[in-house]
């Protein structure tokens, strides 16, 4: 084992932040059952007997016995939290009562069956997450579960029994257990139990045994728990050796970090040490170092996660120290890393330092492949001499300046220039090209500046000496500001994925329809990129809905790619694993769990951080087309409420207001029909009004049907004019009968209003009648008409009975008649509603106020209809 170095032995913050959130929380116990019946209930009672005689306040808050007598009677002394009655489908389910249990607040609380489903109404969906409150207010639980329960093995358990789980929690809350203890039994004894009926009834125990109990399915299940049970344990080891700052590893558990690098034998790391852990049955890190961008590196990377393993990627300028550093923090045993010929790679050096540093760690050298892996998709790098060319350019510039200059610049001085010169490549264009500046600054300086001139010869010792600083000096200066280049080209990367990441969720949340989400989408993978996107949807076939440039299209080969990525929810194209002959990157995008269509960007090249930045554009673009498309179904589905409250309204308003006057009419013809000649002139003329009346009625009524189907058929012309409010008014009054006035006042700076004068003229006399219809005889309306900036006021005040306040809003809806205590006022309800279409088709505003503020309090309310209009 390694000894840790001094200063370094200290635990680890992230260690210690999260010893520090479990204080003042609850402590979980999880009682881990291999398989139904193992006793997992009964080993929780018999723990919280001894708790309680221990004086310890231990109440149980819901035991399933499921009809086990042994069970009911292994309670004894313990208090039984009454339970919850829910009425659910005409049936009473009995539920675990959190908000008592958090009220009776004990020292232990035993809640069964972590993975049940509440009943609909309880505050929480799940068991679990009732326990995770009683967690949160500080109390201890014990509780019980079945492996087959956790969701990640969910596929696992359902190929194995043939029975898919219903109930499931979520892995993460068998992490919030602070103890777990399994409960086993031997397959043959658990059978044993099975068929002695202390499980099941005897009817459904023959079933069992021959299903889900087979002993084959229930050896399966006990080595499933006793494995996570392992991890668990693996886990809580390596959290008490970074919180007590003990050095790694401890040799309790396998583990295997495979070491990826930007050479051709990452690839092979990543197969090699997945064959490693799959016969240590181990976990897998992929480890990789950011040193630059690499097409090798991330399809290593994204090969690791493919074949089930993690990825760590860290930022170091020390790789060796790094990895050990990773390595014992985390209880690694198995380093992974590729073999190389090449005397200065990096690699070389890394695994010189791995074997004389690692030696509390096996280390595995992968042989060379034996020909390099084909890379048909990566492109040729461009601008390789750019970077010598410029310091060739400069170096010739520096020197024939010094030259010219000689008898001015001491040639010492000159040294101080070409070493600036090489800080200031090596930190421009990388480490090589500050290199291969030291080296032909060091022949330049000694050739045009040390005596004797022109040869590479040097007479004075002085200068030998100042020769070989300026080269080590040279050589120093440009390995670290190459290496300062590398690290600052990282972190400008990471920023301006960050800077990405933010401007995808700022967008997308300003983003208020599909087409919206699809086109942002498109547009910031080609900023990303630079290149051709597509954006194509569909579960059952995809179809291309947003192109940059327009004129974007597959090929087959393109095609076929992308079908496979929406068909297996992996990655394919450039820079993967899979179909990599392809020029395009296929990203998945994800609805509900599904692969719904994929993102392809056809970029020269994908580096690890364009990699990850396009995954982290297709998360946010499957999350935002998911929001519209929801929006969308919502608005759909009020857009079909509202249709439908209309259709309904508008049938009523039929059967009611047209069956009515048409039911006068008929009564009244079949009267004048049938004796017309034996009544009088007085009766005859009555019922030839009433005739009239009711027929005018209809007209009216078929009049409003006829203005709102204009004004939801948005077929409502405007036109603006200049209109004189006096004439305008004084015409609508006209045709509004039965009503008196106390006048029309009209102020002076308020004569005139820019709308349509029949629209306006149909807003004026709808108002009046309804203020007619609601004001008892001999009530008076006032008509008032004010300015306000640039907008006129018409106000129609009624002495009527008022709108309640709770009905202000809904006044101007669609067939809504105003109740007034018992009774409902004749009418349509249109009147308003084509009001308030009209006014606002002319750029208006009509507003409702009740009760009138200048009427007596001991009268009737009153209401002011107002319009406002652009003035003239």
């Amino acid at each position: 084992m390694e000894k840790p170095r001094p200063g370094d032995a200290r635990p680890d913050p992230d260690a210690l932040l999260a010893s520090l959130r479990q204080t003042g929380r609850g402590h979980l116990k999880i009682f881990l059952g291999a398989a139904p019946g193992v006793g997992k209930t009964w080993e929780m009672l018999a723990a919280a007997h001894d708790q309680h005689r221990k004086g310890l306040d231990v109440v149980a808050g819901l035991i399933e016995t499921h009809g086990r007598s042994g069970t009911a009677e292994k309670l004894g002394e313990l208090e039984l939290l009454p339970r919850l009655a829910m009425p659910y489908r005409g049936q009473v389910l009995e539920e675990f009562d959190l908000d008592a249990a958090l009220a009776r607040h004990p020292q232990l609380l035993l809640v069964d069956e972590l993975a049940h489903t509440n009943a609909p109404g309880l505050r929480h969906a799940k068991r679990w997450q009732d326990v995770q409150e009683l967690l949160e207010a500080g109390i201890n639980v014990w509780t019980t579960v079945n492996v087959q329960h956790l969701e990640s093995l969910n596929d696992q358990v359902a190929r194995i029994t043939g029975v898919r789980v219903a109930e499931t929690i979520p892995d993460t809350v068998l992490d919030l257990a602070d103890e777990i203890e399994l409960i086993d039994l031997p397959p043959g004894e658990l059978r044993t139990r099975l068929q002695e009926g202390h499980i099941y009834r005897p009817d459904v125990a023959r079933r069992a045994l021959e299903g889900f109990f087979r002993e084959g399915n229930l050896g399966a299940l006990r080595e499933i728990a006793l494995r996570r049970a392992a991890q668990r344990i693996d886990k809580d080891v390596a959290n008490y050796m970074r919180l007590t700052a003990i050095p790694g590893p401890w040799p309790v558990a396998e583990r295997v970090l495979a070491l990826v690098g930007p050479d051709d034998t990452a690839q092979n790391v990543v197969r090699h040490a997945t064959r490693l852990a799959d016969a240590l049955r181990a976990p897998l890190v992929a480890f990789h170092v950011e040193r630059g961008d690499s097409t090798q590196v991330q399809t290593a990377l994204d090969l690791a996660v493919q074949l089930g393993g993690t990825v760590v990627t860290v930022t170091a300028r020390d790789l060796a120290q790094a990895v050990l550093d990773y390595a014992a923090n985390n209880n690694v045993t198995h380093i992974v890393m590729g073999r190389t010929t090449a005397r200065w790679r990096p690699r070389r050096r890394i695994t010189e330092a791995l074997t004389r540093q690692a030696t509390a760690f096996t280390l595995h050298l992968v042989p060379l492949p034996a020909a390099p892996p084909p890379h048909p998709s990566a492109p040729a790098r461009k601008g390789t001499w750019e970077p010598y060319l410029l310091a060739s350019v400069l170096l010739g510039v520096v020197t024939l300046i010094g030259y010219i200059a000689k008898d001015y610049i001491p040639q010492e001085a000159m040294g101080l220039v070409f070493t600036g010169l090489i800080a200031a490549m090596a930190s421009r264009s990388g480490r090589n090209a500050g290199l291969f500046t030291a080296a032909f600054g060091f022949l330049l300086w000694n050739f045009f500046f040390l005596p004797p001139l022109y040869t590479f010869s040097v007479s004075d010792p002085q200068d030998v000496v100042a020769l070989l600083v300026f080269l080590l000096i040279g050589l120093l200066t440009g390995q670290l500001a190459g290496r300062v280049h590398l690290e600052a080209s990282a972190a400008a990367a990471r920023v301006e994925a960050l800077r990405r990441i933010s401007a995808f969720s700022q967008r997308f949340s300003r983003a208020a329809t599909l087409s919206d989400v699809l086109r942002g989408a498109a547009e910031e993978a080609a900023a990303i990129t630079g290149a051709g996107i597509v954006l194509m949807l569909g579960a059952n076939g995809l179809e291309p809905e947003a192109r940059i440039p327009a004129e974007t299209a597959l090929d087959e080969a393109a095609s076929a790619a992308a079908e496979w990525c929406a068909n297996h929810d992996v990655e394919t194209g450039i820079g993967t694993s899979t179909l990599p002959s392809v020029a395009w990157r296929f990203v998945p995008l994800h609805a509900n769990g599904k692969v719904s269509g994929v993102l392809g960007a056809r970029p020269p090249a994908v580096p690890p951080p364009l990699a990850q930045t396009l995954s982290t554009l297709a998360g946010q673009a499957s999350m935002a087309i998911e929001r519209a498309r929801m929006a969308m179904q919502t608005a759909r589905a009020q857009a079909h409420e509202d249709s439908q409250k209309l259709r309904t309204a508008l049938l009523s308003s039929l059967s009611h207001d047209l069956r009515t006057p048409l039911t006068a009419i008929r009564g009244a013809a079949e009267t004048l029909e049938q004796a017309g000649a034996a009544l009088d002139p007085a009766t005859r003329a009555d019922l030839l009004a009433s005739i009239s009346q009711n027929t005018a009625l209809m007209t009216k009524f078929l009049a409003n049907i006829m203005d709102m189907a204009r004004v939801e058929a948005g077929n409502v012309t405007v036109k603006r004019e200049r209109l004189r409010l006096s004439e305008l008014i004084e015409a609508a009054i006209s045709r509004v009968q039965g009503a008196e006035y106390t006048g029309v006042n009209i102020a002076p700076d308020a004569s005139h209003a820019l709308a349509d004068p029949m629209l306006l003229e149909q807003v004026l006399v709808n108002i009046l009648e309804n203020a007619v219809k609601y004001a008892p005889p001999g009530s008076r309306i006032a008509v008032t008409v004010t300015r306000q900036t640039d907008k006129v006021r018409i106000a129609v005040a009624d002495e009527g009975v008022g709108i309640p306040p709770a009905e202000l809003d809904a006044v101007f809806d669609s067939f809504f008649r105003a109740t007034r205590g018992d009774r409902v006022a004749p009418g349509t309800g249109l009147g308003l509603s084509i009001a308030k279409a009209f006014t606002e088709a002319m750029d208006g505003r009509i507003s409702a106020q009740s009760p009138r503020l200048d009427l007596p309090a001991d009268g009737l309310p009153g209401t002011i209809i107002t319009l406002e209009l652009p003035a003239a």
